[in-house]
């Protein structure tokens, strides 16, 4: 059954503070319009600089866990190689068909022998050809300052160069192209408000 998709206001409040002259650190809380905390929301920072840094963490696991994939949203720097253990006592097919990246990893046990190389940005949904029910979301971005919101909403961003950016959220429940994009500065604290669009959910 179609689900219906509506307009959710998501607050992004972010405090920017410099510990030193070389590094900034943001801190984020993502919550929704009735105020609960969004967990696995993305959120990353994008300047005229960022896709030229080199990738920050080269290899990244997405394993799979009685009949699922953990985590269930993953976001890596474009340039990633991402290993798929498989930890169940049965053998799983993973796949993607998405325009970012389609790749196929037949009928196997244990880890794969070679890590797949995620080197376009973009979203990829992956699935297993043999247990329709499995399903993992992997955000690909040209830029190493990114985070995920855990269960209470928080995300933090540490290590950046001061300077203007692109603070960009993303919700793997809503299209990717409803990113929601605000102009944030880490010369000063700062505090936004954001409006993207997800799925309803109940």
């Amino acid at each position: 059954m179609k689900r219906a998709c509506t307009s959710v206001t998501l607050f992004l409040l972010a405090l920017a503070g410099i510990p030193s002259a070389h590094a900034a650190s943001l801190t984020l809380q993502v919550r929704d319009a009735r105020g609960a905390a969004v967990e696995d929301a993305v959120v990353y920072l994008m300047s005229n600089q960022t896709h030229r840094m080199p990738v920050k963490n080269a290899t990244l696991r997405i394993d799979q866990v009685d009949k699922a994939f953990v985590p269930l949203v993953s976001v890596a720097q474009t340039g990633t190689r991402v290993s798929f253990p498989n930890k169940d006592n049965i053998r799983h097919h993973v796949y993607s068909f998405s325009s970012a990246k389609k790749f196929e990893i037949k009928l196997y046990a244990d880890t794969p022998s070679q890590p797949v190389l995620f080197d376009k940005p973009g979203v990829v949904v992956m699935g297993c050809n043999i247990h329709d029910n499995m399903v993992a979301h992997l955000l690909l971005v040209d830029t190493p300052f990114y985070a995920k919101s855990d269960r209470q909403g928080n995300a933090r961003i540490d290590d950046l160069p001061p300077g203007d950016y692109s603070l960009i959220a993303w919700y793997y429940m809503r299209p990717d192209k409803d990113a929601a994009v605000i102009p944030i500065s880490l010369k000063t604290d700062t505090s936004r408000t954001i409006t993207i669009t997800t799925r309803d959910l109940r």
